[in-house]
């Protein structure tokens, strides 16, 4: 990806009938390309943040049942969380009593 060093919006590519360029769709900046290149950026991952509250947020929470869908077991520990806007229902979030494995139903 390239920006625009005018106006920092993200260049388009097209093909013109003799070559490629880099051009902006709201200035008139066209960089013109001559030579192939490559450019390549090793990205940071960013540490991710555990929303449903790490491993203290399961420890009072009650349990039911529900079938584990990698271990079979029939008890879980569930908790509800909005995570969308107010009109839509609650995510249920499961942890299986006997493998620990994570997942939720909308």
């Amino acid at each position: 990806m390239l920006f625009c060093p005018t106006c920092a919006n993200l260049l388009l590519i097209e093909k013109t009938h003799s070559d490629f360029r880099f051009f902006c769709k709201t200035c008139p900046y066209v960089f013109v390309v001559e030579q192939n290149f490559e450019k390549k950026m090793q990205l940071e991952r960013k540490e991710v943040d555990d929303v449903l509250g790490g491993k203290e947020a399961w420890e009072n929470v009650d349990q039911i049942e529900a079938q584990c869908p990698k271990c079979n077991n029939k008890r879980a520990y569930f908790m509800q969380i909005q995570i969308r806007s107010a009109d839509e229902p609650m995510t249920t979030f499961y942890k299986c009593t006997q493998c620990s494995y994570q997942w939720r139903e909308n």
